[in-house]
């Protein structure tokens, strides 16, 4: 099943920390035909989100300043 959208980043930050996690404690030994294939298809993603990195910086930013102004409202009240 897929993540919900509310915390589809979230979910699999985490999952990717712990894919991660493995490949440098070197646990990539006796994996399935369909591991191997997980595999490559996640090195492509990564690829895919690193070329879309000012993308991802842009709306990291945008979302922390609409709260900061979202905090001096209410600040302000």
């Amino acid at each position: 099943m897929g993540n919900m959208s509310y915390c589809r980043f979230e979910n699999t930050a985490r999952d990717l920390q712990d894919c991660l996690e493995a490949i440098e404690n070197n646990e990539m030994t006796d994996m399935s035909d369909y591991e191997v294939h997980g595999l490559g298809c996640l090195l492509d993603t990564c690829k895919e989100i690193v070329a879309n990195r000012h993308e991802i910086v842009r709306a990291i930013e945008k979302h922390n300043e609409e709260q900061e102004k979202l905090e001096q409202e209410y600040e302000n009240r």
